[in-house]
């Protein structure tokens, strides 16, 4: 087993388990709130032509019409925005906007917004994305016209690619590589990787989907952590994470695969194969995944699809829980939410993942493959928690929580014993 590869899956979901990812026709449309909010007014409305203008500048690389937007005081801020739209470049772009959703310390001639950058990346997402920013204007000139002198993440928000360096886009047949820092040749090879990863999870995911995958691959880990807005330290033995909103009617944007490129970059082929086909799982069947789906389920479906086309042995695959199946520390019970935590004990989270992972070997062995995918789609129909598992198990398996946990109790020592 290729090193790191048991700690280097991880899903990324925005209120279950980690912290923390426009329309071209809004581009000419008034940022400004919808009626009855506190936001509506002349204010709103003025700074939100002052971001309008901004949108169409991006959309059109326009240097000198982006700066144009910008406080001519603010030296050192235009000179980081030049920057930052130089990064944005090879972005594919489709779309780029702004809606303004407050405005507080208001002055005269200074206020502070809320605003909601909404961007979609051409044949990859279905709707726009959005990153939370405050920006800060004043009012200059005899004109009286708003500019922006400030704009940062929210607090709270996760910091973009494109504001940690130039970004570089590397386009494959089923993937778009986004790195910044990283060599052309590094991120022509994670997109190979992710071309053969995205057939693969098709033929353990028969459900429609994109069948493309957006990946990101930053400087350092470090850089990853900001993208995510967590500390470092939680990702360091990470090669990657997959970001995404669970549930939904299927026209949510892209998921976003986000790669640790130290520790992605001390795998093999086996462990990058491994690594970017269980993230891609995760973007295919995200629409059935909802906050009723289990961690052991909707991880151990993407080990899975990560190791079905593989010719690897149960205790090659899964060594942690193999070392403490022999060693008569049987599990008791379906690995927990908690067990997937990115905690210290990587022993924990190994043994959590390989258990899941033959969790679902034992559905298909007992009851096939398709009741497989009956049974995660069952599941991630329901909307909370509470009875969702022992529902499907009864409706799609005909069995119970108990009966399964004493299977997988078995099955665990008939393969790993």
């Amino acid at each position: 087993m290729a090193v790191g590869t048991r700690d280097a899956r991880r899903e990324h979901l925005p209120g279950r388990r980690t912290a923390g990812a426009v329309l071209a026709a809004l581009l000419l449309a008034p940022a400004c709130s919808a009626p009855g909010d506190t936001t509506a007014g002349p204010t709103a409305q003025e700074i939100g032509a002052t971001l309008d203008r901004r949108a169409a500048a991006v959309m059109e690389h326009d240097t000198d019409a982006y700066l144009a937007a910008l406080d001519p005081r603010a030296v050192s801020f235009r000179a980081a925005q030049r920057t930052e739209l130089r990064n944005l470049a090879d972005v594919p772009l489709e779309s780029w906007a702004y809606k303004v959703k407050d405005v507080k310390d208001r002055g005269a001639d200074r206020v502070t917004a809320e605003v909601e950058l909404r961007y979609r990346i051409k044949d990859y997402d279905k709707a726009p994305m959005s990153s939370s920013r405050t920006v800060e204007l004043v009012r200059r000139g005899e004109g009286r016209t708003w500019y922006i002198a400030a704009d940062r993440a929210a607090d709270g928000a996760p910091e973009q690619l494109w504001q940690q360096g130039e970004v570089e886009a590397v386009r494959g047949a089923h993937s778009l590589v986004l790195g910044v820092g990283r060599e052309a040749a590094e991120l022509r090879g994670i997109a190979d990787t992710a071309d053969r990863a995205v057939p693969a999870v098709t033929g353990s995911w028969p459900e429609p989907w994109a069948e493309r995958v957006v990946v990101l691959v930053p400087g350092t880990v470090e850089d990853m952590a900001g993208l995510l807005d967590s500390p470092a330290a939680s990702y360091r033995g990470i090669a990657a994470v997959t970001t995404g909103k669970v549930g939904g009617s299927g026209r949510e944007p892209a998921d976003r695969v986000i790669v640790n490129p130290q520790a992605y970059g001390m795998l093999g082929d086996f462990g990058q194969r491994v690594v970017l086909t269980h993230e891609t799982t995760h973007v295919a069947t995200r629409a059935h995944t909802s906050a009723a789906t289990p961690v052991w389920l909707s991880e151990g479906f993407a080990d899975r699809a990560a190791y079905r086309r593989e010719s690897r042995t149960a205790p090659e695959v899964a060594p942690e829980l193999a070392e403490a199946v022999r060693g008569g520390d049987l599990p008791a019970h379906l690995p927990t939410d908690e067990d997937f935590g990115f905690g210290e004990d990587a022993g924990r989270l190994s043994r959590a993942y390989e258990g899941a992972w033959l969790a679902c070997e034992l559905i298909v062995r007992d009851w096939g493959e398709e009741e497989l995918i009956a049974f995660y789609r069952a599941v991630g129909s329901r909307s909370e928690r509470d009875g969702a598992v022992e529902q499907a198990m009864h409706t799609v398996l005909g069995t119970t929580p108990q009966d399964f946990t004493a299977r997988w109790r078995e099955y665990l020592r008939d393969r790993l014993g």
